[in-house]
């Protein structure tokens, strides 16, 4: 069994929590960043967010989004989060549906069924590739969605934290 399953009971907690806890207050802001965490950048309420300089220079994660994003969820959902005829645009869920939200889904999948509509996203959860780098991909769908981030591969990046490679490491089980 992979490393990161380990923490998937925290992240379930997490999701927990945190709906109880925004219940039917006003939305947050999830987009500025308030703190940087070893090169992770949050929201004031401790939410993945991205960061890009005023060169253009996006923060290591966003930049790994984009990376992973392409690896397993752009064949469906279109490059660059825009959507195809199979799958629909993910920018805009990062910005719209909450977190923890997003989290689940991914994770556990969802599949909506009625006479309108026939879709199932498939759960992701046993996938190192997306569970290890979920809020990486999470902040480069949000950078998207907000419009800060143009499409393509961002130009320049931060460089990975010593945390973020520890992080990755315990992840993947290295």
């Amino acid at each position: 069994m992979n490393s990161f399953v380990k923490y998937l009971p925290v992240v379930l907690l997490a999701f927990g929590a945190a709906t109880a806890a925004h219940g039917d207050d006003a939305k947050p802001d999830n987009i500025t960043a308030a703190e940087n965490e070893n090169g992770k950048y949050l929201t004031a309420d401790g939410i993945p967010t991205f960061h890009i300089g005023e060169d253009g220079t996006v923060d290591w994660p966003t930049y790994s989004g984009f990376r992973r994003y392409h690896a397993e969820c752009h064949v469906c959902h279109g490059p660059d989060g825009e959507g195809s005829s199979y799958a629909p645009a993910l920018k805009n869920s990062a910005i719209n549906l909450d977190y923890y939200d997003f989290v689940n889904v991914v994770t556990n999948g969802r599949k909506k069924v009625n006479a309108a509509q026939n879709s199932v996203m498939p759960s992701f959860g046993a996938n190192a590739n997306v569970m290890c780098y979920l809020d990486d991909i999470y902040t480069y769908l949000k950078a998207r969605g907000s419009g800060e981030l143009p499409r393509g591969r961002p130009p320049k990046k931060e460089a990975k934290s010593d945390a973020i490679k520890q992080t990755e490491n315990d992840c993947l089980g290295g």
